[in-house]
């Protein structure tokens, strides 16, 4: 496996060549023939492993874009509603300041990044057929590139577009559908609707080529059925097509059975029977300081975890049960202390190092500070989840309860094979039913995916507020950061279209299309 990835590193800046253009990477100026790289079918797989390689990967020359792991941090965490980090100098993202400021790196990395996968998606797909023969080969290839750009384009919609109650039924704008490698420079903004109908288009024909080229995937770093079937789901919950994801989650899952209460507390930086999808790392491929887990892991030696280790907040801990196992994801100061916050008593400090000696000596430790994610190596290496099939539990009890068809006894089963049936809370019991369940499935998403990238999403799809409560007040958060963001504020939370695009795409300016 270290070979094949490290040989696809190198063919991928080959393809990477003819799949550039300005600043965005989207489309391709043409310095290697196409007909050069797709040769042969083994070069065609090699740049499809290409596109996995392009989730965990450094961007623009900083060290806090990393692929995937920034938006799980930056864009799914900072900006929530649970997530602590005491990083005052951080508060135009933390509090969601930087998104209408379209000259601004952090409004333009996620675009960037996204429309390099697509960009890059888009070249395979344009001369696969260039190779003879290999019928089933070309299906597989096209299923998984077609996947990878779905995925880009979901992505980048929970982003740069209205939450989808607020859309006009997809009226509003969505974003440019750039969808083979000579597309024009100059595009319009399609409409939110337009662009949805692309993602599912993308992913049922993806489902219907993994299904006729009969082709397992390799492991778990591969795009395969499932992965297609779970993308599928989050964006049928997002665009509130409830009957879609309840359907696309319970088969993505099928054939990831829950983890073991052991396997909670490894680290998240190994697959476990959950993992429906996610990114290699090792230490011979790794980022290093760069990483998701050198921004996340509690034993990580980056010192933006040493000085400021992310915590929970105070809130939301005292709402998971005492007989609950992910207790154990986060340090419980005790009654006797009301904040958030660094260890002032040397005797708490030192039982939180006995208990986790991967603990860098010279790391702060905190009250309510995480033990979930870990790495493997120092300084932060580890395989990246993407996707698990707990999500899709809470995906598919979440949209059997909207539906409001009578099916919350269904979901109350399924809250009930993720907490008590698996043995995260042995004693967990659920009667709720119509909004009381839903925010009941809510919190334990809050719960469950905590740290991977899931909550600033969630909270803008579903239109609730981000209320943060300040420690003078016995609250989580230091003052700068004890804010109250608002739904209708921060631009709707549609982050604008960066003027790196707009300079020299002048039709992204106009009136966005009719539906």
């Amino acid at each position: 496996m270290k070979k094949y990835i490290s040989i696809a590193i190198g063919f991928f800046m080959t393809l990477s060549y003819f799949s550039c253009n300005s600043d965005l990477d989207t489309a391709p100026t043409g310095q290697t023939p196409p007909e050069q790289v797709f040769s042969s079918i083994e070069n065609a797989e090699l740049a499809v492993n290409g596109l996995g390689l392009l989730i965990a990967k450094q961007y623009l020359g900083s060290q806090g874009f990393n692929g995937e792991g920034t938006i799980k941090l930056f864009y799914g965490e900072y900006p929530s509603n649970n997530f602590v980090k005491d990083l005052p100098g951080w508060a135009a993202i933390i509090n969601l300041t930087y998104t209408t400021n379209i000259t601004s790196i952090y409004l333009y990395y996620p675009w960037y990044y996204y429309y390099r996968i697509i960009g890059d998606a888009n070249v395979i797909l344009d001369n696969i057929d260039n190779i003879s023969d290999f019928e089933n080969e070309k299906l597989n290839i096209k299923a998984k590139c077609l996947t990878y750009r779905a995925y880009a384009y979901f992505m980048m919609s929970q982003l740069y577009s209205k939450r989808w109650s607020e859309s006009q039924n997809g009226a509003s704008s969505g974003l440019i559908l750039r969808l083979n490698s000579k597309t024009e420079d100059q595009m319009a903004l399609s409409t939110l609707a337009q662009t949805y109908a692309q993602i599912y288009d993308d992913l049922d024909t993806a489902i219907s080529y993994f299904n006729q080229s009969k082709i397992d995937r390799e492991d778990f770093y591969d795009i395969g059925i499932e992965v297609a079937q779970a993308i599928y789901a989050r964006a049928a919950l997002t665009r509130e097509d409830f009957a879609k994801a309840a359907t696309m989650a319970a088969e993505a899952r099928k054939n990831y059975p829950l983890m073991s209460n052991d396997d909670l507390m490894k680290g998240f930086f190994d697959p476990t029977s959950e993992w429906i999808w996610g990114s290699y790392g090792s230490t011979e491929q790794n980022l290093y300081y760069y990483s998701y887990q050198a921004y996340m892991a509690y034993n990580t030696s980056g010192s933006i975890i040493r000085l400021y280790p992310n915590m929970i907040t105070k809130e939301l801990y005292a709402q998971i049960p005492k007989t609950d196992v992910r207790r154990r994801w986060w340090v419980y100061p005790g009654d006797d202390v009301t904040t958030p916050g660094p260890v002032t008593s040397a005797t708490v400090d030192a039982d939180i190092r006995k208990n986790y000696p991967a603990i860098p000596s010279n790391a702060t430790t905190s009250y309510y500070m995480q033990f979930k994610i870990g790495a493997s190596a120092l300084p932060g290496v580890g395989n990246m989840c993407h996707i698990r099939s707990s999500e899709m539990i809470l995906v598919e009890a979440e949209a059997l309860v909207r539906q409001n068809a009578g099916k919350d006894e269904q979901a109350r089963k399924l809250m009930l094979e993720l907490n008590k049936d698996s043995g995260r809370n042995p004693e967990y019991t659920l009667t709720k039913s119509g909004t009381e369940l839903l925010e009941e499935i809510w919190k334990y998403r809050s719960i469950e995916l905590w740290g991977e990238g899931f909550e600033w999403f969630d909270y803008k799809r579903t239109g609730r507020a981000v209320k943060r409560t300040d420690r003078a007040a016995k609250g989580s958060y230091i003052s700068s950061l004890a804010v109250t963001i608002n739904p209708n504020q921060a631009n709707d939370w549609v982050w604008a279209v960066p003027s790196r695009e707009t300079d020299y795409n002048q039709l992204a300016k106009l009136p966005e299309p009719a539906n």
